[in-house]
């Protein structure tokens, strides 16, 4: 399998030096790569809205801030340390498992808005995808807590690209659950921390809601719950929910990544296995066996 890290560092800095008239195209070819990610929606998608989708820059406001985090990611080698990462996430997942399928990957690694509190404040400068198979788009605000997590943010994005790679678990979204959301979102963490320590879980996470039981109950409440547009309050929380759109469920930010690391430690200390070993077990399966080590039931979650 081969990385491909697109020179985002120089198509940033076109888009930083260029006339306003110009930046939004600038903006498309920098993500052009990545448009294979949307092969299934007819025609495409612009994506210089998924950049905005993705809370990346704005191309009229805060230059000088922007100007200022891309020379913070060029100082700290940030492209080259998140490609050793990935070889190294790759490493792990076909030692734990040599039947897995590791898709060639594009990388995307681009500057948020740092205008937007949300992205700034309450998720604390990182968005990451990597759920569709082949292709990661890391969006970050170069925070000092960022810059040391590059390397957990890239492996947690690739084990969630592992997963839904062939081979792999089906997200279907007609029928997939919250609880296969908040499995997959504590299955990355995890494996994350196995290669970088506590620094692999998601930072925008408060440690009361890590550790909360009523948070952890509340979730397990909604394991069952299907409709994409449902999910962002039950994984993300109310905050991110408000801002999508969608309906509150009373929950902390990132409670669903608390919750299903919860959930997968219990199932990995049940079985003796890794989240390396388990990229591909079923989120019914871990929560079979995990809800019980944690007092807990819920409804189906397939």
């Amino acid at each position: 399998m081969t990385i491909s890290m697109i020179d985002s560092a120089s198509g940033m800095s076109r888009v930083l030096t260029a006339d306003a008239k110009d930046c939004a195209d600038l903006i498309r070819d920098m993500w052009a790569p990545m448009a294979g990610m949307y092969h299934f929606i007819p025609g495409g998608v612009d994506m210089a809205t998924v950049h905005q989708q993705n809370f990346g820059f704005r191309a009229d406001s805060a230059f000088e801030q922007v100007r200022e985090g891309l020379e913070s990611l060029v100082a700290t080698d940030a492209w080259t340390r998140i490609e050793k990462a990935l070889e190294d996430g790759v490493a792990a997942l076909t030692s734990a498992d040599p039947g897995v399928t590791i898709p060639d990957l594009t990388v995307l690694l681009v500057l948020g808005d740092p205008t937007n509190r949300h992205f700034v404040d309450e998720v604390q400068g990182i968005s990451g995808f990597g759920g569709i198979s082949g292709y990661i788009a890391i969006t970050v605000w170069p925070t000092s807590r960022v810059l040391d997590r590059l390397e957990a943010i890239a492996v947690h994005e690739l084990h969630h690209n592992v997963r839904y790679s062939p081979g792999g678990v089906v997200w279907d979204p007609q029928t997939v659950t919250v609880g296969e959301h908040v499995v997959s979102e504590g299955l990355a963490d995890v494996f994350a921390s196995e290669l970088y320590g506590d620094a692999g879980y998601t930072h925008f996470v408060r440690d009361e809601t890590r550790s909360d039981d009523r948070v952890l109950a509340k979730v397990a409440s909604g394991l069952g719950v299907t409709g994409m547009a449902d999910f962002a309050a039950w994984v993300l929380g109310d905050s991110s929910a408000q801002l999508f759109g969608a309906e509150p469920v009373g929950l902390p930010t990132g409670a669903g990544y608390a919750a299903g690391a919860r959930f997968v430690r219990a199932y990995l200390d049940a079985t003796g296995t890794t989240a390396a070993q388990s990229v591909r077990t079923p989120a019914s399966e871990i929560l079979r066996l995990g809800l019980p080590q944690l007092g807990l039931t819920s409804g189906p979650a397939h």
